[in-house]
């Protein structure tokens, strides 16, 4: 397994779940020392317990040797990073190919190599003209096995499937990889085998049609603000069809991630290169980053308009619960655009502040929800973590300023918390306020309903 990043180190760590011997290499020699002293590189439920299982029993181990990792190996999976080239939509395949130089140059008997990474259309076949130029009589076929793992969910995701898609033309590389995931028979895991640009466009389309839905539901929680509709129930309305589903119809301040936010772009960029422009993914991209901008303006208009010189807590900054990734978070759009308004912010999320220290300058972190509420002016939500969702009501009304929340992920009941004595701003539901407000109104205006 090329690349001990998310990817690559959750699927080496299942795969050895699995039975399979797996060996990780990754050039980082920092992030192999780590791994090899038992200290995980990444935060995911479970994965803690995974690794040290599998390293104990002899089946996961970890190197900086590429020769190493593939002596004796069936396939060899590229798992490495594919962000996209600043200032445009493609995906940077710079990683990608130099492993399959560095692929080449150690093949040594029959071997299949697997594209893991998130790659555009047509990469597949780059990567096996590259093997083929720096070693024409090498044995080997080249593979695509996109990845559906959701940060925070993703040994469950691996463990149980939807299903596995494995892009692959010879039937001997197609038994290799059915093999790798034989264990999934017990619990018919469908397999789903296609060409490699198949394989390739499948995954960008999975991912481009869930932020699709995501954007979806967020415009119709705008139009249930101004006609006083609730976006919770018009989301469990269409929901409850089969054709639609519940999944991904939540309302919040927009997408974002490793995933969602690139995979967009490199889709709707490949639709051009071929001359099939993806207009609808087109319109998502631009009304997601779009949304995260109006977040923070959303905020200032709760307090008044003005934030000068007032503090805001922050509670949440990854892009979503049960993770440290902040890639692509709303938290970096809506926070620095406080700032620059004049507010100062003071911050909490369970795991993702190391990240975030590097990511978000002037921010006041916090050890704990509590203390980074206290003497705030204003409370927002950004991140629904399981914590987040049965704070004390008394102690936090006791410690902020004034007793107004903006909930951008819904996680309260608004009339229970106007009941508790809160001015509560959410998304897709009419804004709530107790009779007896005690916000300062001199700088923000009314809200109740």
């Amino acid at each position: 397994m090329i690349g001990t990043g998310y990817v690559g180190l959750v699927s080496g760590a299942c795969f050895s779940e699995f039975g399979v011997t797996t060996i990780c290499v990754d050039k980082d020699v920092e992030k192999i020392r780590r791994l090899k002293a038992g200290e995980n590189t990444i935060f995911e439920p479970g994965l803690d317990g995974l690794v040290a299982k599998n390293v104990a029993a002899g089946r996961l181990s970890f190197t900086t040797d590429l020769a190493e990792g593939m002596d004796g190996a069936d396939a060899v999976f590229i798992a490495v990073g594919t962000p996209s080239r600043r200032g445009e939509g493609h995906a940077d395949l710079t990683h990608v190919f130099a492993a399959a130089r560095e692929i080449a140059a150690h093949l040594d008997g029959y071997k299949v190599v697997v594209t893991k990474s998130t790659v555009p259309v047509g990469t597949g076949r780059q990567v096996e003209q590259i093997i083929r130029e720096v070693r024409p009589g090498a044995d080997f076929d080249v593979a695509s096995n996109p990845e559906f793992l959701r940060e925070g969910s993703a040994i469950g995701d691996f463990m149980r499937p939807d299903r596995v898609v494995i892009g692959a033309e010879s039937e001997r590389s197609v038994e290799v990889l059915r093999g790798l995931y034989r264990p999934l028979n017990l619990i018919d895991v469908p397999i789903v085998v296609t060409t490699l640009e198949t394989a390739e466009i499948t995954k960008y389309a999975a991912n481009s049609f869930l932020a699709t839905k995501i954007t979806f539901i967020n415009e119709v929680a705008d139009l249930c603000e101004k006609v006083d509709a609730n976006v919770h129930d018009v989301a469990r309305g269409i929901g409850l069809d089969g054709r639609i589903g519940p999944k991904f119809l939540h309302p919040g301040p927009g997408y974002g991630g490793s995933c969602f936010p690139k995979d967009t772009k490199a889709f709707a960029q490949t639709g051009r290169d071929a001359g099939a422009p993806q207009t609808i993914i087109e319109a998502v991209i631009d009304i997601n980053d779009r949304r995260k901008r109006r977040m923070a303006d959303r905020i200032v208009g709760a307090m008044g308009g003005d934030v000068g010189g007032r503090t805001i807590a922050v509670l949440g900054l990854t892009f979503k619960p049960n993770t440290d990734d902040m890639r692509d978070s709303p938290s970096l759009d809506i926070i620095p655009a406080l700032q620059q308004a004049g507010a100062n912010v003071q911050a909490y999320d369970p795991e993702g502040r190391r990240e975030a220290e590097k990511l978000l300058p002037g921010v006041a972190f916090r050890e704990d929800a509590y203390a980074a509420l206290e003497g705030a002016d204003c409370l927002v939500i950004l991140t629904e973590w399981n914590e987040f969702r049965a704070l004390d009501l008394r102690r936090v009304r006791q410690l902020l300023s004034q007793p107004l929340i903006v909930d951008l992920r819904n996680i309260y009941k608004a009339r229970d918390m106007a009941a508790a004595g809160f001015v509560y701003h959410s998304v897709g539901r009419p804004s709530f306020a107790p009779a007896l407000a005690t916000v300062d109104t001199s700088r923000r205006q009314a809200v109740q309903r």
